[in-house]
Order: C-alpha cells, then sequence, then structure tokens
C-alpha cells in the first residue's frame, strides 16, 4: 500500500505529546488534549509550537483511520499515504472546535462583503464621444505583512467574552416574571470571535487584519452609455477577512446639456428662425458634440412654419457597444415674428401682393351694420387654463350660499 512499509518510522510520538498509551480511548485522548491545549494556550501563556504539537497529535489520533496508519507505519505511513503528516488545520480553529461544534462552520462560512457605489458625473458630450476618468479611491486591503491574520504568530485565541461566537445575549427582567433576552455583537471581540494578545498584534496594522490602500482608478466610458448606468468593478470594494470582497459601482449620472437633449439614441435641438428665414430660407451652422461643425440650410422655396421638426439621419447618439450605429438628430424650429407696427400700409400692402391674398368677399356696409365690434387683448392660454377651475369652484361656492337662505318664520297664532 505504502512506497516504504517495510521501514517503520516511530508510531509513539504522538501518544507522547498527549500523555496517553497506546492503547487509550477517544474519551481518555479528548481529556488529555483538553487539559493539555489549555495548559499550553498562547495566550495563557503557554508555548506556541507545543500548542501546535498538541493539535498536531490529536488530529490524527481522533481519527480512526489515520490512527491506524500511523500505529503501523508512523509519520512516513502518513505523508506517503496521504493523511498528512502535520496538521492540517489552523491549531487555534481545531481548539475551538473541540470546545464548541458550531464553531467550525462559524470561522469557515463566508460572507458576502457590501459593494461599495460611487455617482460618477459626466456630460454629453462624454457619453457621445466616450472618455476614461481617473479616480483616486481609499480601500482596506488584507494586510500584507500578516495577510490578514492580525497577528505576528498567524494565530489568535477565542474571545472568552462571547465564547467565540462574536455575539452575547443579555437579560433583563421586565417584570411579573417575566424575562427578555437581547443578542448583541459582542464588544469585546468586535463581532470576530477571537482575540489577539497585544504582544502577538501586528504592526501594520495594529491587530485589525486590514490596512488602507490608496487606488487610482481607470473608469472607462463607452459611447453610448446612458444615464443611471452601471460600471462595474467586481472584487475591488473593501476587503475583509473571510469574507468574499465586493464589487465597487460606478453609477453615471448626466449633467444637463445647454443645447441638446438626450431620448435613448436619438438627439433634440431647437433653433429660432426670424419670420423672413421662415419664409425666404435659413442656414446656420451647428457645433456638434464632437466638435464637428454641421451646415444646417433650408431647400429653396421652402417655408418653415412655426413648430415644425426636421430630423437629420446617423446624428444621434453612438448604439451602446455598436458606436457605428446613431440615431438621429431632430432639430425642432421656432419661428420669431416681428413686432406689431413695424410694417407701413405700404409695406403691407407690397407683402400681401406676395402671399396669399385676401379672403375675396367682401362685408357690404348693411352687413357691417348688424355685426357688434369686438377688441382683442393679448392673453396667455395657459394661465387662462389654471385660472378657469378656481372661478368655477367659486361660482358653484356662491351658489351653495344662495341656497342656503334662512326660510321665513311662521308664527303661530294666540288663542
Amino acid at each position: 500500500m505504502f512506497g516504504h512499509a517495510s521501514t517503520k518510522s516511530d508510531s509513539t510520538k504522538y501518544y507522547g505529546v498527549l500523555g496517553v498509551s497506546k492503547n487509550s480511548s477517544a474519551d481518555e485522548l479528548k481529556k488529555a488534549y483538553k487539559k493539555a491545549a489549555i495548559k499550553n494556550h498562547p495566550d495563557k501563556g503557554g508555548d506556541p509550537e507545543k500548542f501546535k504539537e498538541l493539535a498536531q497529535a490529536y488530529e490524527v489520533l481522533s481519527d480512526p483511520e489515520k490512527r491506524e496508519i500511523y500505529d503501523q507505519y508512523g509519520e512516513d505511513g502518513l505523508k506517503e499515504g496521504g493523511g498528512g503528516g502535520s496538521t492540517s488545520h489552523n491549531p487555534f480553529d481545531l481548539f475551538e472546535a473541540f470546545l464548541n461544534p458550531r464553531y467550525r462552520s462559524h470561522v469557515r462560512r463566508q460572507k458576502q462583503g457590501e459593494d461599495v457605489v460611487h455617482t460618477l458625473k459626466v456630460s454629453l458630450e462624454d457619453l457621445y464621444n466616450g472618455t476614461t476618468k481617473k479616480l483616486s479611491l481609499s480601500r482596506n486591503i488584507l494586510c500584507l505583512k500578516c495577510k490578514g491574520k492580525g497577528s505576528k504568530s498567524g494565530t489568535s485565541g477565542r474571545c472568552y467574552g462571547c465564547q467565540g461566537t462574536g455575539m452575547k445575549i443579555t437579560t433583563r427582567s421586565i417584570g411579573l416574571g417575566m424575562i427578555q433576552q437581547m443578542q448583541h455583537v459582542c464588544p469585546e471581540c468586535q463581532g470576530s470571535g477571537e482575540v489577539i494578545s497585544e504582544r502577538d498584534k501586528c504592526p501594520p496594522c495594529k491587530g485589525n487584519k486590514v490596512t488602507q490602500e490608496k487606488k487610482v482608478m481607470d473608469v472607462h466610458v463607452e459611447k453610448g452609455m446612458e444615464h443611471g448606468q452601471k460600471i462595474v468593478f467586481e472584487g475591488q470594494a473593501d476587503e475583509a477577512p473571510d469574507t468574499i470582497t465586493g464589487d465597487i459601482v460606478f453609477i453615471l449620472q448626466l449633467k444637463e446639456h445647454a443645447k441638446f437633449k438626450r431620448k435613448l439614441d436619438d438627439l433634440y435641438v431647437e433653433h429660432t428662425l426670424n419670420l423672413t428665414e421662415a419664409l425666404c430660407g435659413f442656414q446656420f451652422v451647428l457645433t456638434h458634440l464632437d466638435g464637428r461643425q454641421l451646415l444646417v440650410k433650408s431647400n429653396p422655396g421652402e417655408v418653415i412654419k412655426p413648430g415644425q421638426s426636421k430630423a437629420i439621419n446617423d446624428e444621434g447618439m453612438p448604439h451602446y457597444q455598436r458606436p457605428f450605429m446613431k440615431g438621429n438628430l431632430f432639430i425642432h424650429f421656432n419661428v420669431e415674428f416681428p413686432d406689431s407696427g413695424i410694417l407701413s400700409p405700404d409695406q403691407s400692402r407690397n407683402l400681401q401682393t406676395v402671399l396669399s391674398p385676401k379672403p375675396s368677399k367682401h362685408l357690404t356696409d348693411v352687413e357691417l351694420d348688424e355685426c357688434e365690434e369686438t377688441t382683442m387683448h393679448d392673453v396667455n392660454i395657459e394661465d387662462e387654463m389654471r385660472r378657469k377651475p378656481r372661478q368655477q369652484y367659486r361660482e358653484a361656492y356662491d351658489e351653495d350660499d344662495d341656497d342656503d337662505e334662512p326660510m321665513p318664520r311662521v308664527q303661530c297664532a294666540q288663542q
């Protein structure tokens, strides 16, 4: 079975370390290990090397299969047979698991670290052209000196305040023989379930197991990304022992642009024409988000009406991850009319000859006498629409007041 089975090595050493005979029972091994481990625990001033030897011996002899191999072939048999010539566990973990069976799952269970979320302000130009922003961040990393153990020796002891659970339970009486139990994080170990002696604390991290690192991150904003989109750096958040490191997440926040508006992959811009440009033609230069100068002009004889929109294909936003495809650029035209009185009567008559003639029907003097003359005034229709419901409410209220007039009293006739 083993390559050097014919050469036996010492198979009594582990029994000697625990101070028991070779025919000791499992219970006798437990009692011997517990007594010797408590006596030699480093937190109690014991010898760390002796403590490790006790853990190694007990780990082998408490396993029936490993004990059988050790009894026949010694430590060499364990090495060749794959049983492990040395303890494969942290001696402190073995000790804690021995005293508290639930401790092993508590120690080995890794929790998920929290994500770190940052807001990254970007301009519309950034999203159109793409950009790389360098950001300096600080984060916690496992101490390089002690590899996240927090101690010089690489070991730690169980917190006796919470018995290694990381939590403490306190009780208080709330009257009438009733007791309330409250669970809270152990203040002695801050929930870690372990303590490190002052003399054994790692100098760089002072026993905290983590140190701070300043890191410059290159955040690549790709063409076509949108407001609210996330850029994720997996596993780059704060590190902590027995913890799966979370992510650093940047959420894009678009700053409002002075000229362009974005809707999905399309761009919108407003432009105001005077009446002459709207009727007789126009041209103007529009500076795009990438700095290009676009010449925008009307077709010969084309009239632009107020509120009319025009589209320029393939001048909108790049599609995300398909930047060679683009949306459309929409231009919404406003037409600015001249002020009253700017045209003389002669100019008005000349303008009529160019524009559509007035309606051909002329009212007779008799028809004019039958009409009532009106006067128009300027008005803001939105203000009028908001005022109308309030006016109707007041009128309804006044009608209710009229309905509540007291009835005339009728006097009873005296006998």
